[in-house]
């Protein structure tokens, strides 16, 4: 693939977009705390992963319109927060999401009129992922839909993570879950992949499997199901198939 720009770019929280109040992100990181375990016959220092963390940092412009960066932000929630950087939007595009605290809302006014605020989220409790997208940035359905598949080459038994973004709904409710297939062709619901049935938006939510060897096959698409019946639902999916063993 191509080298990149970050041209094209989005980036929601919580279940509202904010893609275009934000001017920019300055931090997106995945660190890990190094543990020293440095014998007396060493010259150097050893070491060994520890702690996984997450931290965002963005920049947002003032927008006081329903759903903008002001009143999604200024309330300082004391509870979890969602946020999520789509590279682009297109399926199978890289996409970090990250479950933390949202620590600050900082305005500064410059001396040319300008006004910014500082914002960082800090992860709690499972730190950053980087997954791929399983919607094309937002995706609107307004009847239950398969969605488009993703290969991801190869099949792999180390566990996933999932998240889910919704920023609009009309209906009755709907259900958002993932499948994965050998053949591109027959399909399975992924165990634990299905998300808290939408009654309302905005909302978001975090899901990972049981099991840290649980397999996800070559192809993986997102699809919605509903009971009740659903006339509109905008919403975003990555998921975290994981390449190697990772502590869940």
């Amino acid at each position: 693939m191509a080298k990149q720009s970050g041209l094209g770019d989005n980036f929601y929280i919580g279940g509202f977009d904010l893609s275009g109040d934000t001017n920019s992100l300055s931090a997106i990181s995945q660190p890990l705390a190094a543990l020293e375990f440095t014998g007396i016959d060493k010259s150097a220092i050893e070491r060994q992963g520890g702690i996984r963390d997450g931290n965002m940092q963005w920049t947002t412009f003032m927008n006081p319109a329903t759903a903008q960066a002001h009143p999604a932000l200024s309330a300082l929630p004391t509870g979890d927060v969602l946020t999520s950087y789509f590279r682009g939007t297109a399926i199978g595009n890289a996409a970090a999401s990250m479950v933390g605290k949202q620590l600050n809302y900082d305005p500064n006014r410059g001396d040319d009129g300008a006004l910014t605020i500082g914002v960082q989220a800090s992860a709690n409790a499972y730190g950053l992922d980087w997954g791929v997208q399983l919607t094309a940035g937002k995706r609107t359905d307004t009847a239950a839909t398969n969605g488009s598949s993703f290969d991801t080459a190869a099949s792999a038994s180390f566990g996933w993570q999932a998240y889910l973004h919704v920023f609009s709904f009309t209906g009755t409710d709907v259900t958002v879950k993932l499948q994965d297939s050998a053949d591109n062709s027959n399909w399975t619901d992924i165990t634990g992949a299905a998300f808290t049935q939408i009654t309302a938006a905005p909302t978001s939510q975090r899901l990972q499997s049981s099991s840290a060897t649980a397999t996800v096959r070559r192809y993986v698409r997102a699809v919605t199901v509903t009971t009740g019946g659903v006339t509109s639902v905008t919403f975003a999916v990555v998921l975290t198939k994981n390449q190697a063993t990772r502590r869940l």
